[in-house]
């Protein structure tokens, strides 16, 4: 196992991209030019128009050109430079004059139509690169198309400096579904800081817009609650995860700086409290949550459904209402997620009567409820968005639920799961769902996958990982790459686009990206990689 690598080192690695691959589908054009295509990107983008004629060779005196008085533009401006110069040796000034010379010029305009909020247009010419946005989340998702578009590799010898040429052309592009989302499990076994930062980096890249982070179930708590003081000294102390092997918490002040970080990459955190079930953490630590006043043990294996709150008490409802409160003040994303599976050891009266309870109160204290895909059962109210885990198309909850108005997050398990093995022989992971390969990731249709959840339902997917398995930062990067890219090609490009030949071609040269970055990968045998 490689030593952790630094947020320094990631820096200076980040920027290697992609040689040749055939251009992709929605390509209107192609001719000669260099050993890339404009297209040769993940997600595809929506429309694409090469001009062999105007490639852009980025050199020492290339700067980056911000919009004057644009913070947006100037954050997104320092970003890039962040991970252009160490691969580069350029220097790169972030400037907001009209400097003479060659320049990637990032613009925020209102007259952008075509890109939406979080879309973007790229123009290469011979004089230097234009990103136009209305947003800097639009500018910051062009700037990683740029990456892409940049030459491969570094040279071992930088007196032998490598043209650092953007094939010419014209990218518009924009997202097909709004939320575009990772879900990493702190609970099973939680995960540093550090790690998180790391996974975010990679996330970003592909256009991922929300992580979703999975903070309590039965086996740890892991994150501060002031008014539960003991839920992260005990409930998520010593002995804590799976086999007992994944003790740790997260303060607020480092959950704050999280959201921070995630939000400089344009990423937004969703926090998930898992319940009425998956609570033996909690249960546990606080006695008085349960219905006889008795503390279960804890629990370090990996079984579910045998943990609720007992709905009938007052003190669910106090704790539950601290919890939302404590944790919608420390995150200013517009969501939180209430979980509500597997609550087998809760009847479903008791379950609609706890729905009922706790949903109204993640309204009060300003955010939109998600809830895993049960939470349809209960009727709730349109603004709720159930995230969908089954592994067959068809749900008659959640096709009632899509019906009265309420917006789907699709992340069916046996096709999303990036904890699932890809085969028999993978050595981390579990195959309840089945194994899944990086096509079985791919070639599904999130608008079309539920019978009755059409895509005007589908508020965006999400690639889930469970850490019943994981230990470290390597097991986060080998179950989720190359799958993630396959799950972000279809929240982002157009379905019209999703290509089987023409993604894996493109996926193969992520490969020499990844090893350069030192991200531990699954070499699929479905993938010529280089």
């Amino acid at each position: 196992m490689r030593q952790r690598r630094t947020i320094l080192g990631l820096l200076a690695t980040a920027v290697l991209c992609l040689p040749a691959v055939p251009a992709a589908a929605t390509q209107t054009g192609h001719g000669p030019g260099p050993e890339r295509e404009l297209g040769d990107v993940i997600p595809v983008p929506a429309e694409v128009e090469p001009n062999s004629r105007t490639d852009f060779t980025l050199g020492p005196h290339t700067s980056i050109r911000t919009q004057a008085g644009s913070a947006e533009a100037k954050r997104v401006g320092r970003y890039l430079a962040g991970v252009l110069r160490p691969a580069t040796g350029y220097s790169l000034p972030v400037v907001s004059s009209d400097r003479r010379g060659s320049a990637i010029s990032l613009v925020l305009s209102k007259h952008e139509p075509k890109v939406g909020d979080q879309g973007y247009r790229l123009d290469v010419g011979r004089s230097g690169v234009t990103i136009r946005a209305r947003t800097g989340a639009g500018l910051f998702a062009g700037a990683q198309t740029l990456r892409q578009l940049l030459p491969a590799r570094i040279e071992a010898d930088r007196t032998v400096r490598r043209a650092w040429t953007v094939p010419g052309g014209t990218i518009v592009d924009k997202p097909r579904f709004a939320y575009r989302g990772a879900m990493l499990d702190l609970a099973r076994h939680f995960h540093e800081p550090a790690e998180i930062r790391s996974y975010i980096d990679e996330l970003a890249q592909y256009k991922i817009n929300h992580l979703h982070l999975h903070l309590t179930d039965d086996q740890g708590w892991r994150i501060q609650i002031d008014s539960w003081p003991k839920l992260t000294t005990v409930g998520g102390g010593p002995g804590t995860g799976v086999d007992g092997e994944g003790p740790g918490f997260l303060t607020k002040a480092e959950y704050a700086d999280l959201v921070a970080y995630a939000a400089s990459r344009y990423i937004t955190i969703v926090p998930e409290i898992d319940m009425p079930g998956h609570t033996n953490a909690a249960q546990w630590t606080y006695a008085e949550l349960n219905c006889d006043g008795v503390a279960p043990p804890p629990r370090t294996d990996i079984e579910v459904g045998y943990s609720s709150l007992c709905i009938g008490s007052e003190t669910t409802y106090r704790f539950v209402e601290d919890v939302i409160r404590e944790l919608a003040a420390m995150t200013p994303g517009p969501y939180l997620h209430i979980g509500g599976d597997e609550a087998h050891a809760t009847t479903d009266e008791d379950y609609r009567t706890f729905m009922n309870r706790v949903l109204p109160l993640v309204e009060k204290y300003g955010k939109q409820a998600f809830g895993w895909n049960e939470v349809a059962q209960a009727d709730p109210p349109a603004s709720v968005v159930p995230q969908y885990w089954g592994t067959t198309t068809e749900n008659a909850d959640l096709a009632e639920a899509a019906a009265r108005g309420n917006k789907v997050i699709m992340s069916p398990a046996n096709k999303s799961y990036l904890d699932m093995k890809y085969d028999a022989n993978t050595p981390l992971g579990l195959q309840w769902a089945g194994f899944i390969e990086v096509r079985d990731a791919y070639e599904w249709d999130p608008g079309s996958h539920v019978t009755g959840v059409g895509e005007q339902s589908v508020l965006g997917v999400e690639a889930p990982l469970w850490s019943e398995t994981l230990r470290s930062i390597d097991d986060i990067e080998f179950m989720a790459f190359p799958r993630l890219p396959a799950i972000a090609e279809l929240g982002w490009s157009p379905r019209a686009s999703h290509d089987w030949e023409s993604f894996s071609q493109r996926l193969a040269e992520q490969g020499p990206r990844w090893e350069q970055r030192g991200v531990d990968f699954y070499r699929s045998p479905q993938i010529d990689w280089p």
